[in-house]
């Protein structure tokens, strides 16, 4: 969504890293562009001179002027005011003393506030709660039936006890569920509640007789981030005649310009507390404005991905993978294809790579990937009997076809997902194998070789007085001096003045980091 202002950021950015030292005419002509660039991403016009304002200002303070590198200086003061217009630091829920917690959706028609319910729901039961949603929107066709089919879909209750489509009496539906919240024992109770197509004085008055029926612990406005300048009036509007405590921003993953979650913050003063970002009931999370500052500067976003990758990858097989990784086991196809569907649970492929830094820079190779590519490897591996996934080397020509049929692709496509897969292999063992550095552990450098020589038999030097002395090619090396082909192995096998080790030293009981 917000692709086109981090693009023009970004750009505005580069221009200043050539520059030691930023100039009055050059901090004016880089707010002119962030004022362009913020206008254009649809963001309100009292936002956009606040925000302009304040970054001039501190770019010509002393913290710039003073600074080793003006050009970083203003991209974190930037990031800070980004921050700051998003809402400074996360807002959490806030949880009734006494359970059931009430929350109440507020908003327009088509903003997505039942599909809202069920990802909140479903999130809140992730996080260890029992919620329970709460059908009040008894006027717009099916919307009871739509609620009913999200929260079966959430795997949590339903209350609905009226058909809706305009019968029944969403106060007392609200009203009542509390009683059945507490029967039920749910400590979360989340009401979604009418809209309509525009601002309307009889919607207004049903949900501030909600509000007033079941006194909810959190009112959330819920807005689509797509509608543009109209969200900045509907805020408006909804916090006069309801009032609401936060702000959910829905539809995240559109190509608008996104200028309403720069806007709606700053104008009604209320946080953005959670972010929608797709239709999966799985694409919702609490609204960290610090990351999303991160990500509309093409900085990345890690410790989201992060948390995604906490949460599906599970602990014991991924130990159980890297131990076998780095143990220099073979690393099969099913392996693969295990690690593989791990991936694919954490999202789409392109929002994962989105994440990391600077990736703002590569948008249409990322957009160029398609995550079918992976559900084709998946079909070419799964149509293997399993001994070839376990020893890929058998798979021969009849057997490539054949794997080619019961997938739907090519026998080249099988050809090259082998061949790419024996490459991932050896590198693999390589580095389980320390890739033959001496001094890592495996290593099979020159180092090791010299050591094995070492063990053969006693050779008896030619030198008659070294053999008497029994100082033949068999007599250990002094400590001082490291075979040769080790680190030191270019200085002729002496150690430079000053670093002579201690007489006595025994390497062997020298631990290095990570070494029990």
């Amino acid at each position: 969504m917000f692709e086109t202002l981090s693009d023009r950021l970004t750009s505005v950015f580069s221009s200043l890293r050539s520059k030691g030292r930023l100039s009055e005419a050059d901090i004016d002509a880089t707010t002119r562009e962030i004022r362009i660039a913020l206008l254009e991403a649809d963001v309100a016009l009292p936002v956009v001179k606040a925000f302009v304002a304040q970054v001039k200002e501190r770019a010509r303070g002393i913290e710039v002027s003073q600074a080793l590198n003006p050009a970083q200086q203003v991209v974190k003061i930037v990031n800070d005011e980004l921050i700051e217009i998003l809402g400074g630091e996360t807002r959490r829920l806030r949880y009734a003393k006494t359970p059931p917690t009430v929350i109440m959706l507020a908003g327009l028609q088509g903003a997505g506030k039942t599909t809202l319910a069920g990802k909140l729901a479903k999130w809140l039961r992730e996080q260890g709660h029992a919620p329970m949603l709460v059908a009040a929107d008894l006027q717009r066709p099916n919307a009871v039936q739509q609620l009913q089919v999200v929260g079966e879909r959430a795997q949590v209750a339903v209350y609905a006890p009226e058909p809706g489509s305009g019968v029944g009496d969403p106060i007392g539906v609200a009203r009542r569920s509390i009683d059945e919240a507490k029967r039920a024992q749910h400590d979360v109770v989340i009401i979604d509640t009418a809209g309509r197509l525009g601002i309307d004085q009889e919607m207004m008055r049903q949900a501030a007789d909600i509000r007033d029926a079941v006194s909810p612990d959190e009112v959330l406005f819920v807005v689509d981030a797509m509608i543009g300048q109209d969200a900045v009036t509907t805020a408006q509007a909804f916090m006069e005649g309801v009032g609401f405590d936060g702000v959910v921003l829905t539809k995240l993953d559109g190509d608008a310009r996104g200028g309403a979650a720069l806007s709606v913050r700053h104008i009604t003063g209320r946080p953005i507390m959670f972010a929608s970002t797709g239709e999966k009931l799985e694409d919702f999370d609490a609204f960290h404005p610090d990351r999303m500052a991160s990500r509309i500067l093409d900085m990345g976003d890690i410790l989201t991905l992060i948390e995604q990758a906490q949460k599906t990858f599970d602990e014991e097989q991924a130990a159980k993978m890297a131990g076998k990784l780095t143990s220099g086991e073979n690393f099969t196809l099913e392996d693969f294809l295990e690690q593989m569907m791990m991936v694919q649970k954490m999202g789409p492929i392109k929002n994962l790579l989105g994440m990391m830094p600077g990736m703002g820079q590569m948008r249409d190779q990322l957009n160029s990937i398609d995550d079918r590519d992976l559900d084709r490897i998946a079909a070419i591996i799964r149509s293997m009997t399993p001994g070839e996934r376990q020893d890929p080397k058998i798979i021969n020509g009849s057997r490539r076809a054949r794997i080619a049929a019961g997938s739907g692709v090519t026998v080249s496509a099988v050809n090259n997902l082998v061949t790419r897969f024996f490459d991932a292999q050896k590198m693999m063992k390589k580095m389980a194998g320390g890739m033959g550095i001496p001094g890592m552990p495996g290593g099979r450098g020159k180092a090791a070789k010299a050591q094995k020589k070492t063990k053969k038999g006693r050779r008896v030097s030619g030198d008659p007085r070294k053999a008497a002395l029994g100082k033949g090619d068999s007599a250990p090396a002094e400590p001082q001096q490291p075979a040769k082909g080790g680190l030191l192995g270019n200085l002729g096998g002496k150690l430079p003045p000053g670093m002579e080790l201690p007489p006595g030293f025994d390497p062997s009981k020298f631990n290095l980091p990570g070494q029990k």
